[in-house]
């Protein structure tokens, strides 16, 4: 099998069934990807981002009595890998669930009595989070497919599952037992994690971005599950609150039993 790569006509690599050859120094890092799957049909070459030169590059393949040629066009792309109003998506949704984390957090430090550390650590957990959320929106902010935009989503998507096990313990804190519907709130949050690292992997790899609205599709589901779950801690804490007996109910009958022992052990003296 004989493989010959050109530019614009020109030959600079080939390929004789036994050994690569580079024919033109301007194109040294060429390359076959393979060539085990040459008889698979796959003759593609790799080469530096600084040797590609933009343009027609032609691959002609021989075997035996067979020949065929395949031209494809290289091209530079420039401007963002997101439209613009999928990058706005993708940020906004991330933050909504990162203050709806918050917010569940205020609201059970200010209805439930917890445990200081547990609060503690998941303030320290909400933070961490947090600083990558904005330390991977600031990397994928720039226009481009370029690796700090692809590494800015991974930040973005991949970490946001601190939100599932932080979801369970603030339930936690609320509750002696996690009901249905917290488990259910837990299992909607994490078919949003699920997805949007699916739709990670199949944007990270292309650009232009094919499948944006299942990264966006993912972020939304988190978002949705942890304003549910804000608003089941709320009403959580106004049903405990309504239920809770008066505080003078409670000391009155404990004050007029110790009024009943003093006046017993003053009764026994004075017999």
């Amino acid at each position: 099998m004989y493989v010959k790569w050109k530019i614009q006509g020109k030959l600079f690599f080939s390929f004789d069934g036994t050994r690569q050859a580079v024919r033109d120094p301007m194109f040294s890092s060429a390359k076959l990807v393979s060539e085990l799957d040459l008889s698979k049909g796959v003759a593609s070459i790799l080469l530096d981002k600084e040797e590609a030169i933009v343009g027609n590059y032609s691959c002609e393949v021989t075997e035996s009595n067979r020949e065929g040629e395949t031209t494809v066009e290289l091209r530079n792309s420039t401007g963002s890998w997101f439209l613009p109003v999928e990058s706005a998506c993708i940020i906004v949704l991330l933050f909504l669930a990162i203050i709806f984390c918050w917010a569940q957090l205020s609201v059970i430090a200010s209805k439930f009595e917890t445990v200081l550390h547990k609060k503690i650590s998941i303030i320290i957990a909400c933070g961490i989070f947090t600083i990558v959320a904005v330390v991977g929106v600031i990397l994928f902010v720039p226009d481009g497919y370029t690796p700090g935009s692809r590494a800015g989503l991974g930040l973005i998507v991949v970490p946001t599952v601190i939100l599932l096990p932080l979801q369970y313990l603030l339930f936690g804190m609320v509750l002696d037992s996690l009901s249905k519907t917290a488990y259910a709130l837990i299992g909607l949050e994490s078919l949003g994690y699920i997805t949007a690292v699916a739709g990670f992997a199949l944007c990270v790899s292309a650009c232009p971005v094919l499948h944006g609205s299942i990264v966006i599709a993912g972020l939304a589901i988190m978002a949705i599950g942890a304003l549910l779950s804000l608003v089941y801690v709320c009403f959580v804490g106004s049903r405990i609150r309504d239920h809770q007996p008066p505080r003078k109910a409670v000391e009155e009958p404990l004050n007029d039993a110790k009024g009943v022992m003093l006046e017993r052990c003053v009764t026994k003296e004075k017999n």
